[in-house]
């Protein structure tokens, strides 16, 4: 099997399951109400890895090698991430459910012939998708692949399916495998260790509903249940589509925007400055009075301190707070929505203004316990994010979901850090989808992965080519 780009040629040498090296007794693992507001849709994340220093082995023996250690470190954070090696069913409700059966993990190896820095990173669709990053089985939950380059470096990609695990809980997992491979690498060993890495909570109950139920109305401003949206309008062939791009941007704009989306009396994050820059400038591409959206994704787990469920009589010596370590979907989507006239108009820190104004709804425990509670009186009809939904209002949507917090610099498996790093997400609506995240040479630069329609692309290029420069490897020199 070869898949062809421009310059290059990927094949595939060998694909077989790699499952958890200790038996793991069957059993169903219920999606929390959190979980069951993600559509079917697969996530993928990739880390680029430069041949580690001379060793006295070719580069082909290295990468071999290196291989060697990434299969057998698998087997074993599969114990501890077990439900990453499951499968996920339909149950008699209809509704998904994960069979934890250690049915395995697809494990494709492949290799490139070109060189690693010869990668095309800023064409990812072209380059990245469907040629590095695995296709998932359909039931089964991660895939990941391994491609060795002529120079002997690697690209480690992994898809996995976004009802079982959010962004937060891959990183979780792709840290303890990392920490396991560098463990046995470092002690010139083919065993490896299960104590490496943080332990996975799977408590479903940490996240169930209230009794009685506390919704607060906003909720419905942010999700729908599906049998509440129109039918879809049939879509042109020569409709605008998404596509993937990756920009890098400096440490030197992000400041800029910050200070120009700030005012004297309130200093804002540099995601909501980014967030309300690309807000005002995609709706310079939007047709004359209708409506842009943008929505940005918040993790629950350091709002959830689970006081709610607890006794109002002290505790002596409590347990500390599980969620940090809980995998699976904590997540919501507040957004805004505003007339593109209106967004242009105004200087970016009113924009700013309006994206704290609906952030700062979801960014509280009483919002995430009111959206299980939600979740919960819809089932068993399945809900989503009413932004990722057609038909609400017109014109552009977009989603920016940070990843400037996640680890993965720490992904060293044994034979040093990442040279780069990046997440994809092959969503086929008409939503588009932007993650940041550090750049890898650690000094304030930010690495952005984009997938808007091809026509906002190309308009962001043009406006903002001073803030979002086309990625290639020279950034990291």
């Amino acid at each position: 099997m070869e898949y062809s780009g421009k310059e290059m040629k990927v094949r595939v040498r060998k694909q077989e399951v790699v499952a958890a090296v200790l038996p793991i007794q069957e059993h169903w693992l219920p999606m929390s109400n959190l979980d069951l507001l993600l559509p079917p849709l697969d996530v993928g994340i990739f880390m680029c890895y430069k041949k580690p220093a001379d060793n006295g082995c070719t580069s082909a023996a290295a990468a071999m090698n290196m291989i060697g250690m990434l299969k057998k470190a698998l087997v074993q954070a599969l114990v501890s991430f077990y439900a990453l090696a499951g499968e996920v069913v339909t149950n008699s409700t209809g509704e998904p459910e994960l069979l934890c059966n250690n049915r395995g993990v697809d494990f494709v190896e492949a290799y490139a012939d070109i060189q690693l820095e010869q990668l095309n990173l800023y064409d990812a669709d072209t380059t990245i998708q469907g040629k590095f990053i695995p296709n998932k089985k359909q039931a089964g939950v991660m895939a990941v692949q391994v491609t060795e380059f002529q120079c002997g470096g690697l690209v480690v990609a992994c898809t996995w399916d976004h009802r079982v695990a959010d962004a937060y809980s891959a990183n979780m997992f792709m840290v303890s495998w990392g920490e396991i491979a560098a463990a046995a690498a470092a002690a010139h060993d083919d065993k490896v260790s299960l104590l490496s890495g943080l332990q996975p909570c799977f408590r479903r109950s940490l996240l169930n509903p209230r009794r009685p139920a506390i919704i607060d109305p906003s909720i419905d401003r942010f999700f729908i249940p599906l049998n509440m949206l129109p039918p879809p309008s049939p879509q042109p062939p020569t409709a605008d589509r998404l596509v993937s791009r990756i920009y890098s941007v400096s440490a030197h704009e992000v400041k800029r925007l910050q200070s120009e989306a700030s005012t004297n009396s309130c200093m804002r994050s540099k995601l909501v400055s980014f967030s309300a820059f690309l807000w005002k400038t995609i709706a310079k591409s939007a047709i004359t009075g209708k409506q842009c959206k943008l929505g940005i994704a918040v993790d629950g787990r350091t709002r959830l301190t689970l006081s709610s469920s607890a006794s109002s009589a002290p505790i002596p010596n409590p347990s500390p707070n599980p969620m940090p370590s809980y995998f699976g979907n904590v997540l919501s989507v507040p957004y805004g929505s505003k007339p593109a006239d209106e967004l242009i108009a105004q200087p970016l820190c009113w924009v700013a203004d309006a994206v704290h104004e609906f952030l700062d709804i979801a960014t509280t425990e009483e919002h995430f316990l009111g959206l299980i509670d939600w979740a919960e009186a819809h089932r068993p009809v399945t809900s989503m994010a009413k932004i990722y939904s057609k038909g609400i209002e017109d014109g552009p949507a977009f989603v920016v979901s940070s990843g400037v917090s996640f680890p993965l610099s720490h992904v060293d498996f044994g034979w040093g850090k990442p040279a780069f790093w990046s997440y994809t997400f092959h969503w086929e609506g008409d939503t588009g989808y932007v993650m940041p995240m550090h750049s890898p040479k650690g000094n304030g630069d930010w690495v952005v992965y984009m997938r808007l329609l091809k026509g906002q692309l190309d308009f962001l290029e043009k406006q903002a080519s001073h803030v979002l420069r086309p990625f290639t490897f020279d950034f990291l020199r």
